[in-house]
């Protein structure tokens, strides 16, 4: 599995390394699977020996499989980055791993094969495995983990073709529709209303198989309901964050700016929250005496402060110093604003006209609420 980010973070986990240029990651949830397939297979594991061997022979199993999942990975992000897209990262988790490369491809026969390349080597493994099975005679040990690891890899090659996000194969259909239709956004939907499809069909046939038996195999049960809901949680994000998409050529700075109201440091912030009420301001800039903005009162640091110490603090005590990256042209909009905001990390920002007068604020909470409504 893959995702695109155009804006990656620092993967939490155990880093263990980099392969083929690319930084690898164990997230701390990989040691809770790495236990329950311990105890998965430890029965198997106890027909070719005896404890303490078999519990290592189950445990070896659980990382074996995982190296099988850096292989699939791996194949999507050396074909990635032979398309020069680059990989920021691949993680290890709880339901797999992620290939998380740092910006989308721009072409859908790219994105196509990207998706493709991490099946496809699962399936070669399953069938190098097959391969293995057939042509030698191996001690019972060694048969019996590469026996479970050639249908572990086949399993995994052949569920992740399915059509619909976040699996491999919904990334193929998003390619294909993309490739159609000549739109990524329509490929994406598509792909995610079909991926939640599946994370239901999961969910009702992963119950009807854990059912089938003389009792309820709740192990099983719990197992599908973490993974489809994985599955329907991940792609409606896909939809939320095309919505979202959608929103941004429409972010304009002018329209998301507060009035502001010019004050001197020295102002008592009770008096200064008073002006800017009755100029029916939502901000406060605190300028020096000839009128240039030097600070900006946090919104944050004023509802600290208890409304009977308000007459006792003065508004420069409450602020933040202006930067050039808090300081934003007016008339920004679109992806730049968003990236202008991102990369200044801060609460608010002044937004000033061409000729260097105020205009207002822009506070990052009313950016993120307009972005949230989708």
């Amino acid at each position: 599995m893959h995702e695109d980010r155009s804006t990656p973070q620092k993967p939490p986990g155990i880093t263990l390394g980099t392969v083929a240029g690319v930084p690898v990651y164990l997230s701390r949830s990989w040691f809770l699977i790495a236990l329950l397939i311990t105890f998965a297979f430890l029965p198997a594991a106890r027909s070719v020996a005896s404890q303490p061997a078999a519990t290592l022979i189950a445990f070896s199993f659980a990382v074996f499989l995982y190296a099988s999942v850096l292989v699939h990975e791996l194949g999507h992000a050396i074909t990635a980055k032979v398309f020069g897209l680059p990989v920021h990262s691949i993680v290890l988790h709880l339901l797999g791993g992620v290939t998380q490369l740092e910006r989308e491809a721009t072409r859908p026969g790219a994105s196509f094969l990207i998706a493709a390349a991490g099946p496809l080597l699962s399936l070669v493994l399953a069938a190098a495995g097959l391969g293995a099975l057939t042509l030698t005679d191996l001690p019972p040990v060694p048969e019996l983990l590469l026996r479970a690891l050639t249908l572990t890899n086949l399993t995994v090659g052949v569920f992740n073709l399915l059509p619909g996000l976040p699996l491999d194969g919904g990334f193929l259909v998003r390619a294909a529709v993309w490739k159609i239709t000549g739109r990524d956004r329509t490929g994406t939907l598509a792909a995610a209303h079909a991926g939640r499809a599946l994370a239901l069909l999961v969910l009702a046939g992963g119950c009807y198989l854990a059912t089938r038996g003389t009792g309820v195999d709740w192990m099983a049960v719990i197992w599908t309901a973490v993974l489809s809901s994985f599955m329907w949680i991940t792609a409606t994000q896909s939809i939320r964050a095309e919505r979202v998409r959608d929103r941004i050529p429409l972010l304009q700075a002018r329209r998301l700016g507060r009035r502001a109201v010019a004050v001197t440091a020295a102002t008592p912030l009770a008096q200064a929250l008073a002006d800017a009420s009755r100029a029916g301001a939502g901000a406060l800039v605190v300028v020096d005496h000839d009128g240039r903005p030097t600070a900006l009162v946090s919104e944050r640091a004023v509802h600290a402060v208890p409304e009977n110490r308000r007459p006792w603090i003065s508004a420069g005590e409450v602020s933040r110093a202006l930067t050039t990256a808090t300081t934003l042209p007016a008339d920004l909009s679109g992806t730049a604003l968003i990236d202008a905001v991102r990369d200044s990390g801060a609460a608010e920002h002044l937004l000033v006209e061409p000729g260097g007068e105020i205009y207002g604020v822009l506070s990052t909470r009313d950016l993120e609420r307009l972005l949230a409504q989708t």
